[in-house]
């Protein structure tokens, strides 16, 4: 087509706003509707539910989305395309099939299978296939889990098989967030397998618009000049032939696109400037934003290179169980009332073969004129590989009321966890996408295979030189967050945090204040930690990887923030010296 095309996302991720798809169809015209609901933690949810019933395993709730607009979609001549198949897309591809016959309506359902891989670990393993960690290069053998979930990462070419083969909606599994984009718009404007640069711009385009509301202002640290922060809309990328996208809402919707809240999704979950796919690589470098209307933002300069040979694994095993339960502190000495309900309860789990975390949330104020503001809340947390003893540990907390710290209280109106939840461990690995079958399977039963990319490159992370001269003159003590945005999120055991200021004259001093050792002394829980840094001057942001912040992953470690969503937020928080001329 000559024209763009326009996607509209309506889903950032399992659970998210049920009237999204209502909002879309009531909103701004667009050609295609995209809905993301998968995590690197749902799959392995989704195929408990896989295991308990064949039938189930994937997004139930989106028959419920779609059912009320099957003739809207038909009328107007659109497509949806999600990945919300999880586990089990043909079943979800003939609950669709069965939504559109109740409606009496023609429109062509496909689906995209094969990234389930769980069934050929065993054979893969033998032909030579290690799976080896991406975090600590020990082969899949040695891992602890017996995996219940391993699902290989998606290109788009199946999804724009689909469409070339006339469905209107397509099922996937599990293919990259930002394939739910790129196949479309290969669709619609007939690109080729090697047409890099168009690929790598459709795949930052849909980066922008995978996770839905963040790019309207949703978890943004300048939400306070963001309006209708109540509801914000969802984004629409409108993708030009040569890849350049202008990023906007529907109009009506809540929210506000600007460069700032772009930039807070470009930054967020990435590994460094190449954002690796498996149809292409996208060099960050050159990428450049325009404010060009209000609620329009033009993302150009995108270029792209040949994919790796592999594609990342998502395996997920359960190792054990896992509890948490809270009570409070008030008042004076709270350290030393934290250390005795630790003592206590590592007393409870004396002879167990667990582990156990206890600390306080927040502090006390010093001249306290609310209870409130002289309480804290205190999080325990353990596990182990038999439940039994996390059923003594909270039993215990329980009868602890007349025998522990002054003021021991818990909040009985929250249901607190009496029975110990499955701790999921999580192990990223790659293996060569010519050892995954990538299947479009169409209404009438014909099976399209997806061949993997001929051409492919060694992946590579430039090297950025830390900064070494910083001249500041006159400065202040203040809040990082004053000048700096952030945004923070994670890639399993891996915390990254993207930090930029919309103020140009604010660029080379937050470029060289921001070097790795400032970090650790910003950060002091990421001290030992290897530290990853990266530049991005276009977009006046200094970007940081921290490799183990969260463990082996989100579902398996201790943090009270697993996923390190907040991360950039206390960055945000410490004080640091400004030129008193930026404030």
């Amino acid at each position: 087509m000559a024209r763009p095309i326009r996607i509209a996302g309506f889903s950032g991720y399992l659970g998210d706003r049920r009237s999204a798809l209502d909002e879309a169809m009531a909103g701004d015209p667009v050609d295609v509707l995209i809905g993301d609901y998968l995590a690197e933690f749902t799959l392995a949810m989704l195929s408990a539910r896989h295991r308990s019933d064949p039938s189930r395993g994937y997004v139930e709730y989106f028959l419920t989305q779609l059912a009320p607009h099957l003739a809207a979609i038909a009328e107007r001549r659109m497509r949806v395309v999600v990945n919300a198949g999880g586990f089990n897309p043909a079943g979800l591809a003939e609950a669709v099939r069965g939504l559109i016959a109740e409606a009496g309506v023609d429109l062509r359902v496909a689906h995209v299978e094969g990234d389930n891989v769980l069934p050929k670990l065993e054979r893969l393993q033998a032909d030579g296939h290690d799976l080896a960690s991406m975090d600590t290069g020990e082969p899949l053998a040695a891992w602890r889990g017996r995996p219940v979930a391993a699902n290989a990462y998606l290109g788009g070419w199946g999804i724009t098989a689909a469409l070339r083969s006339g469905a209107e909606i397509v099922v996937c599994g599990r293919v990259t967030d930002a394939s739910l984009t790129v196949g479309p718009a290969a669709w619609w404007h007939e690109w080729s397998r090697t047409d890099f640069d168009r690929l790598a711009a459709s795949v930052v385009a849909g980066h922008v618009i995978e996770c839905g509301p963040h790019a309207t202002g949703g978890n943004f640290s300048g939400f306070t000049a963001i309006p209708g922060m109540v509801a914000p809309g969802f984004p629409i990328a409108e993708i030009a032939d040569d890849g350049t996208a202008i990023i906007t809402k529907h109009a009506a919707d809540g929210g506000a696109v600007t460069t700032d809240t772009v930039t807070a999704q470009l930054v967020y979950e990435i590994q460094g400037p190449r954002y690796l796919n498996p149809d292409v690589t996208a060099h960050l470098d050159d990428l450049r934003l325009r404010q060009v209307g209000p609620d329009r933002v033009e993302v150009s300069g995108v270029t792209g290179s040949p994919p790796p040979r592999t594609t990342k694994v998502a395996l997920f095993a359960p190792i054990g169980h896992q509890i948490v339960t809270t009570l409070y502190v008030t008042g004076l000495e709270v350290d030393a009332k934290v250390a005795l309900i630790r003592q206590q309860a590592e007393a409870l789990l004396a002879g167990a073969d667990a582990e156990l975390d206890v600390f306080a949330l927040g502090t006390v104020a010093e001249d306290p004129q609310r209870q409130w503001d002289a309480t804290a809340q205190v999080r325990i947390m353990a596990t182990a590989a038999d439940p039994e003893p996390l059923r003594r540990l909270v039993s215990g907390i329980g009868e602890l009321y007349l025998s522990s710290v002054p003021g021991f209280f818990t909040d009985t109106a929250a249901r607190q966890a009496a029975t110990p939840g499955t701790r999921i461990d999580y192990w990223p690995a790659l293996l060569d996408m010519a050892a995954v079958e990538h299947v479009v399977v169409l209404d009438d039963g014909t099976r399209i295979e997806v061949e993997a990319p001929a051409e492919t490159e060694k992946p590579f992370q430039p090297v950025h030189p830390e900064p070494t001269e910083r001249e500041t003159g006159e400065t202040r003590r203040v809040p990082l967050g004053l000048l700096a945005h952030a945004r923070s999120g994670d890639k399993g055991g891996n915390s990254n945090v993207g930090l930029w200021v919309s103020d140009p004259a604010a660029w080379p001093w937050l470029r060289g204040l921001l070097t790795t050792e400032e970090l650790r002394r910003l950060m002091p829980e990421a001290e030992d930690l290897e530290i990853v840094r990266h530049e991005f001057p276009n977009l006046r942001a200094v970007h940081f990887v921290l490799r183990g912040l969260l463990g082996t992953g989100g579902s398996s470690n201790l943090r009270v923030d697993p996923i390190g969503k907040a991360v950039g937020e206390f960055l945000r928080a410490r004080h640091v010296d400004v030129p008193v001329e930026l404030l």
